[in-house]
């Protein structure tokens, strides 16, 4: 009997050793991350998602003990960057920190648009939300967005507009702006914010719908001039601006950033990176942060993250047809 006995426990432990094996082979998240990750940033240095993107990375490379770098791949609205990191390996080690340009309202309005922001991506985590700003050159004679909308009825096709690229949630405010009022400007693309910004305190782009997180500072300086946000209320950065719809009832055009890995990666690593993202949102120096930006946290799950960008891709598909833009 004793003999039996010790044979069954050896089988027990052997089974128990089997199942353990299985067990970490169908979680590849237990040893995550094992290498240095890579954050690519779609943009050019300097803009809301550049800023937020290297806040987060210095949070979980502390965390992690495992560096994660940052990586500037500018270029076409963000859309070189995000299909460098569809197109790399899905290991959940190369991700693409994306938003409204890139994964809703530039494939909305462009259909040459390089991937499927859903079919070529794994949403990992809703970083935050924020609004845009209307920003204007100094050398505009408006103080209001009253006497905006009263200028360019006033001068049909006069004044030109900046985006950080096409097709993006920059543009797409503006364009919405320009439906809603009646007015017409001209549209003219940069490579990124903070081409766009340079262009406008020189004088030579009269207006911006700019993330308020890189335009912000310059209108401390006085270097550029605030009208209003995007957003429904106002910004908790910027109390005493006014948003747009207290005078345009209705208008709204929000913008976020969001990590994104490429299609196919195993579930448990994106949940692994939302939960650990949502955990540095929370640090008191971190949510002090972005509220300077009058961005707001969230580290949504990949779940909610991915009915997110359904949602809003389809919230901008709707603006587009109304106001006729094509992306040629």
């Amino acid at each position: 009997m004793k003999q039996v006995s010790e044979w069954i426990a050896r089988v027990a432990l052997l089974l128990l050793g089997v199942s353990t094996l299985g067990a970490n082979a169908q979680s590849p998240a237990a040893n995550y991350p094992a290498k240095p990750v890579r954050i690519v940033i779609p943009f050019a240095a300097g803009g809301a998602t550049d800023i937020i993107g290297r806040l987060l990375a210095q949070k979980l490379s502390d965390a992690w003990r495992q560096p994660v770098l940052v990586e500037n791949r500018a270029g076409a609205g963000g859309t070189i960057g995000s299909e460098y990191v569809a197109r790399s390996p899905a290991d959940g080690y190369t991700l693409v920190m994306g938003g409204g340009t890139t994964h809703t309202a530039g494939p909305a309005v462009n259909p040459k648009t390089p991937y499927n922001p859903i079919t070529d991506f794994t949403a990992v985590t809703l970083v935050s939300t924020f609004p845009n700003i209307l920003v204007i050159s100094t050398s505009v004679p408006a103080n209001s967005i009253q006497q905006i909308i009263e200028l360019l009825k006033a001068n049909p096709g006069k004044y030109n507009f900046a985006s950080s690229g096409a097709g993006g949630t920059p543009h797409l405010s503006a364009e919405l702006f320009m439906m809603m009022t009646g007015t017409r400007m001209t549209h003219v693309p940069f490579k990124g914010s903070g081409q766009a910004l340079t262009e406008l305190m020189a004088g030579r782009i009269e207006v911006y719908f700019d993330n308020i997180a890189s335009a912000w500072p310059l209108v401390q300086q006085g270097r550029i001039r605030a009208l209003g946000v995007t957003g429904l209320e106002r910004a908790p950065g910027a109390p005493n601006l006014p948003a747009i719809a207290e005078v345009l009832p209705g208008y709204e055009a929000n913008s976020f950033v969001g990590l994104f890995m490429p299609a196919g990666v195993p579930a448990d690593i994106p949940r692994r990176f939302a939960v650990e993202t949502r955990r540095a949102l929370q640090e008191p120096d971190v949510a002090k942060r972005m509220q300077e930006l009058s961005a707001t946290p969230v580290g949504s799950a990949p779940e909610e993250f991915s009915a997110f960008i359904r949602k809003d891709i389809e919230r901008w598909r709707q603006v587009v047809a109304k106001a006729g833009i094509v992306i040629n």
